[in-house]
């Protein structure tokens, strides 16, 4: 199959832009002006006049949650929730609403507490989910999934008491002693599994409606983690049948997240054993680890105490000795290793693991932070003067610009969130959305980076403006970058040639708008491996 795209306007790299393309089966065979790119290709080659337009690489989400944006669809939204109340009123509605996925219990999800307009900023406690329904068992995450809220009845199914220790959670008490059903980090899970979930015919279906909005938005790659210790059994089979099934309409890449030992050897000696089994639609990533929690929920690992919540450090998921333990387990056995910490403490505590299990010194298998927000001058410099990869998400800024001085105070909330300080040390920057925490909207992702304000502009001059991105790294660490986060920058990520032709088409000139634009933009083409995927223009 050969095609031409002529008549546009295609990103190639930074101040560097070609007229046409020419795709060959699946890969960019040349780039260059429409003269010579139309004398170039095969008579019988078909072409495509994309009447001027931006031709982008399209995007590599680094850090994702594909099955959970595909699972959210189903569940109760609190997304706009205004305090305790209206969770409760939220609730009895979907449950009325929705009588076929209640009847076992409802999850509901997105609810922040900061966001709350009315009552108390707080989570609500089990006696007032009790209000919903005291039959079936109630579980609601809090946006981050840091942090739930349980009812009496999800407490007893979890059997979760006031003696229960979670290593790496905490189980809140009330005034009487009791858990008040606020839970946190390594508990959530216990408490989430007292609400059954879809069977797996549903599952699909969520997931493939799921990845059918990423290919509309823009992405055709997508680094996700949606394996872990309690769901490897069935997830890992899952997304193979999917790709058998030619319902991938993107390059899936997995992150799995094993924190028990046992765990982790079950899957090198299954697996990963079969890796060369896999290809460049379906492909084994790294291990994914936890450090510690969120900064919205106060769980993040910090060096000081919290700013607005003096007596509280945050929550350390995984302890040095168990990062230790796992980081050479996988260095024994070639597997790259990316960790979550948003925590000063948590992105000291995870770079001293790096170094102490890097075989070699040198960080050959591409160990990475994800989020790596909170940081001072130091912590950028190790981080880039050890190769970590920094795989961060700018649209959190959206809501964390406006807590993150009353969290951390404002000398160490001025160098974190420091995307433009980590490319100019040199670190490979890769971005993602971490959706469905932030929607999987690349170009709202975008926006964040290189304006620094929140959806709706603000503040005026943007949060710490010297951290802004240009727009063309920006675009390059959510293209280029992210393939560099898996071993795939020699074919992806570039529109040029012997690289994949993935590949979108614009509705405006984003180079020639001002950055407000990049919250308008819409895709009109998307392709993956020379084939359409989504099309909007003819």
């Amino acid at each position: 199959m050969d095609l031409v795209l002529y008549h546009g306007k295609i990103y190639l790299q930074k101040e560097k832009f070609a007229e046409a393309v020419w795709i060959h089966d699946d890969l960019v065979a040349a780039v260059g002006s429409d003269v010579q790119i139309l004398a170039m290709a095969p008579l019988g080659a078909q072409k495509m006049d994309v009447g001027g337009r931006v031709i982008l690489p399209s995007f590599n989400d680094s850090h994702q949650h594909m099955s959970l944006v595909g699972e959210w669809q189903a569940l109760c939204d609190l997304g706009e929730a205004n305090g305790v109340e209206d969770i409760i009123a939220r609730c009895r509605t979907f449950m009325k609403e929705n009588p076929q996925l209640t009847g076992a219990g409802i999850h509901g999800i997105g609810w922040n507490q900061d966001y709350f307009t009315r009552g108390e900023q707080r989570p609500p406690v089990r006696q007032e989910l009790d209000r919903i329904s005291t039959e079936i068992p109630i579980v609601l995450e809090r946006v981050c999934g840091h942090m739930s809220c349980a009812n009496t009845k999800a407490l007893e199914i979890a059997q979760i008491t006031a003696q229960t220790v979670i290593d790496g959670g905490e189980i809140m008490l009330g005034e009487d002693g009791l858990p008040n059903g606020i839970v946190t980090e390594n508990a959530c899970y216990a408490v989430a599994k007292a609400v059954p979930k879809p069977d797996i015919g549903r599952l699909e279906e969520l997931y493939c409606r799921a990845m059918r909005l990423a290919v509309r938005q823009g992405l055709t790659s997508v680094q996700s983690n949606d394996v872990g210790d309690e769901n490897a059994a069935w997830m890992f089979p899952l997304w193979r049948r999917l790709y058998e099934q030619g319902r991938l309409p993107l390059r899936y890449r997995h992150q799995y997240c094993f924190l028990q030992r046992k765990n982790f050897e079950h899957f090198l000696h299954t697996e990963w054993e079969q890796r060369k089994s896999y290809n460049r639609m379906l492909s084994l990533g790294p291990l994914k680890l936890y450090k510690d929690g969120s900064l919205g929920a106060r769980t993040a690992l910090m060096r000081q105490p919290y700013a607005d919540d003096p007596l509280n450090y945050g929550t350390q998921v995984l302890s040095d000795d168990q990062m230790d333990e796992l980081c050479n387990l996988a260095a024994e056995h070639g597997v790259q290793v990316v960790t979550h910490a948003i925590g000063d403490a948590a992105i000291a505590a995870v770079i001293d693991s790096y170094e102490r299990t890097m075989q070699s010194g040198m960080n050959v298998l591409r160990h990475g932070l994800i989020h790596c927000q909170i940081t001072d001058r130091a912590l950028l410099e190790r981080i880039a003067r050890l190769g970590i990869l920094a795989m961060v998400q700018p649209i959190f800024l959206n809501y964390d610009l406006h807590i993150a001085e009353a969290r951390v105070g404002a000398q160490l909330a001025s160098t974190s969130y420091a995307f433009a300080s980590l490319k100019r040390l040199g670190a490979f920057v890769s971005l993602g959305t971490d959706a469905p925490v932030e929607a999987f909207q690349p170009f709202h992702n975008l926006y964040c980076a290189v304006e620094r304000k929140d959806l709706r502009g603000e503040p005026i001059g943007g949060f710490y403006p010297m951290e802004c991105m240009s727009l063309e790294d920006a675009l390059d660490a959510y293209t280029w970058g992210s393939a560099h986060a898996e071993f795939a920058e020699n074919w992806k990520g570039r529109l040029l040639p012997g690289y994949v032709a993935d590949l979108i088409v614009l509705d405006r000139d984003i180079f020639a708008l001002p950055p407000e634009a990049l919250l308008e933009v819409q895709v009109e083409m998307t392709m993956v491996g020379g084939r359409i995927v989504y099309q909007k223009i003819d």
